[in-house]
């Protein structure tokens, strides 16, 4: 007996095939210009802002913002952002995106409950601020505070990758007698001893200084307190890296030959701070160079933190050593730099246009909302209000369903 063949359609339950439509949050984003003398990277290229405007945001960009990565009001236009002259204009926004944090000028110009993100950078906070945040219930997230499933934070281990990369190429620059220093050469030649280089902090960008410098033929030596970071990184750059853990006297005994000193600890959510003594660097030998990639975060050294103040030199020289202390030394490779935070910003926008928009996205997404050091006007990291003195909430308070 022969059956009919069965429909293809017979078994399949229809509504299972319909399109679900997700709830779609356009974003207003607001992107003022940056003081240049501290700060010339930018949150978003005019690519990433294509992006975004295709997917119905309104991008508003302060005239000039571009330039100091090389892009032009033009070419944000043609991108689809709307270029003001007007700083105030930019801050009608309800998301501000910004490098560093907002100040307190900027802060009295944004509208009531709006969201801001910068880095942390804590020297440039106050109390001030905090406090025209509240009155205003100003959102206040930091990417360095933002993390992802794996526990590390996307923005600042792509800015650490820069930063350690940027610290060795600096170094060699410093070093030559065409910016003052010995004239050496960071790998040396056959017959010449290489230069030492010295690295507290084993993270991420101490881990991409060591392989920049190791690449160059410079002798590295690493410290670090923390035994497990110590062998992943002997384990990936090799045995010709020489580690240690944070003891006085090995630290004075490797000092007395450093070339070399780049200081990157991270600082962040940990519960206390390592710092190089100051009779530590009277160790080093005259002329050698320090230069510190964690001054955002309070500094790596005891004779670096008063270059901590908003407005002091970032190049100075202290018992003989040449210190060199920028907020953020990618500042000084801002197009790339731009580029790669550009590239996580478009993924974090898309994700929060379909998730409900910024609180939607809290409420779902535990890395995302551990960003925020201020939700609603109210401090709500524990970190950041340990290091201003200040009472703390937890966010959970205020995001329903979180």
């Amino acid at each position: 007996m022969i059956y009919p063949p069965l429909k293809s359609t017979s078994f399949v339950v229809r509504e299972f095939l319909l399109k679900v439509n997700k709830t779609h949050s356009a974003l207003t984003i607001g992107i003022p210009k940056e003081n240049t003398r501290f700060e010339k990277r930018l949150a978003l290229t005019p690519e990433a802002v294509a992006l975004l405007v295709d997917e119905g945001h309104t991008v508003i960009l302060e005239s000039g913002a571009g330039l100091p990565i090389n892009y032009s009001d033009n070419y944000y236009s043609e991108s689809g952002a709307h270029i003001v002259d007007s700083k105030a204009a930019v801050f009608e926004a309800s998301l501000i995106l910004k490098i560093s944090p907002p100040t307190l000028q900027e802060v009295r110009m944004m509208r009531p409950r709006a969201t801001v993100f910068s880095f942390l950078q804590q020297p440039l906070l106050s109390s001030a601020v905090f406090e025209v945040m509240a009155a205003k219930r100003i959102n206040a997230l930091a990417y360095d505070l933002v993390y992802d499933s794996d526990g590390s934070s996307p923005f600042a281990t792509a800015i650490a990758e820069i930063e350690g990369a940027s610290a060795v190429t600096l170094a060699a620059e410093l070093m030559s007698n065409a910016h003052g220093g010995k004239g050496i050469l960071m790998g040396g030649v056959p017959g010449v001893s290489p230069t030492e280089l010295v690295i507290i902090g084993a993270d991420v960008a101490g881990t991409i200084a060591a392989r920049a410098a190791l690449g160059l033929g410079a002798m590295v030596k690493v410290f670090d307190n923390d035994i497990n970071k110590l062998r992943l990184m002997e384990h990936n750059l090799g045995h010709s890296l020489f580690t240690s853990t944070l003891q006085p006297n090995v630290l004075r005994n490797t000092f007395l030959s450093a070339d070399v000193l780049i200081g990157a600890m991270e600082y962040i959510n940990k519960p206390h701070r390592d710092i190089i003594s100051e009779d530590l660097i009277k160790e080093l030998k005259q002329g050698a160079i320090v230069i510190d990639l964690r001054l955002a975060q309070g500094g790596c050294f005891e004779t670096t933190m008063e270059a901590c103040i908003p407005g002091a030199p970032t190049l100075y020289q202290k018992h003989g050593v040449l210190h060199f202390c920028e907020m953020s030394i990618s500042s000084r490779v801002a197009r790339t730099a731009s580029i790669a935070m550009s590239n996580i910003f478009s993924s974090l926008f898309l994700r929060m246009a379909g998730g409900g928009g910024v609180i939607g996205l809290a409420q779902s997404d535990r890395g995302f909302s551990s960003g925020f050091y201020m939700f609603s006007g109210k401090m709500v990291n524990v970190y950041v209000a340990n290091l201003f003195n200040l009472p703390v909430n937890d966010i959970g308070l205020f995001l329903p369903g979180y």
